[in-house]
């Protein structure tokens, strides 16, 4: 397939409307707080009518690309990303095992955020981090508090890569991964030896942050999604875990 630049002369005049916007955006010859060319001149410019034109920013207003302020005119803003949470819910909610796949594009973003921390963290998420750390460590014996508090811990290291596009990403999935988060919890909390890997491994992954040791904080992570799959696999085969019926002669 080829890669090609849009030709805007065989666009309608909304996609006109929307790739000036965005072009504009990725060029940064506009950002949030600018504010839009006057609707005349601006249909204008992009030849387009001012009916099409005002349709195209109120479609663009919806989703927080722009702020139609009456009396003013149109301004840039930049879109809460956690807005699209639930837009990407219904959409990978018509896949199958979706909570399983979305758990794998986790683990591939907090990878990479992780390697990041360890060069980006500031001494302000590395305290982020140790209170999420105390969080987990209160709240062991509370499923939905403490399936809260470890997403919190592992949406921080997300936080200290200092990548708005990572973090955008793991923000637009978080409504199902904090629903992972829960049911894995509610279903690993009675399995022997769960507590202590919650708070020693979380504990571990910290300081290697906070060593900046990028192969061993990666490494840890990796370690712990993987222990922690297998003590799901070991919770599952409790759950069938019955004791043995006697028999009588």
């Amino acid at each position: 397939m080829d890669i090609k630049r849009e030709v805007t002369e065989n666009c309608s005049g909304h996609d006109r409307v929307v790739k000036f916007l965005r072009d504009q955006l990725l060029s940064g010859s506009l950002k949030a707080g600018d504010s839009l060319l006057p609707e005349r001149e601006l249909s204008l410019k992009l030849g387009v009518s001012r009916p099409v034109l005002r349709e195209a920013l109120r479609a663009l207003a919806m989703i927080g690309a722009v702020e139609i302020r009456h009396g003013i005119g149109t301004v840039v803003t930049k879109p809460d990303v956690s807005l699209f949470g639930e837009f990407f819910t219904f959409v990978l909610a018509h896949q199958p095992n979706v909570v399983d796949d979305v758990m794998q594009a986790r683990i591939a973003i907090e990878r990479q955020a992780i390697r990041l921390a360890c060069s980006r963290g500031t001494q302000s998420d590395y305290d982020r981090l140790a209170d999420c750390l105390r969080e987990i460590s209160d709240t062991i014996h509370a499923p939905e508090a403490g399936g809260r508090a470890d997403y919190r811990f592992h949406e921080t290291i997300v936080s200290a890569s200092g990548s708005p596009t990572l973090i955008s990403i793991y923000q637009s999935i978080s409504l199902l991964m904090q629903r992972s988060h829960l049911d894995r919890r509610e279903q690993i909390i009675q399995v022997e030896g769960i507590e202590a890997f919650l708070i020693d491994h979380h504990r571990a992954i910290f300081a290697a942050i906070v060593e900046r040791d990028e192969d061993q904080a990666d490494e840890l992570l990796s370690r712990h999604f993987e222990i922690g799959a297998d003590f799901r696999r070991r919770a599952t085969i409790r759950m069938f875990d019955f004791p043995a019926v006697t028999h009588r002669p």
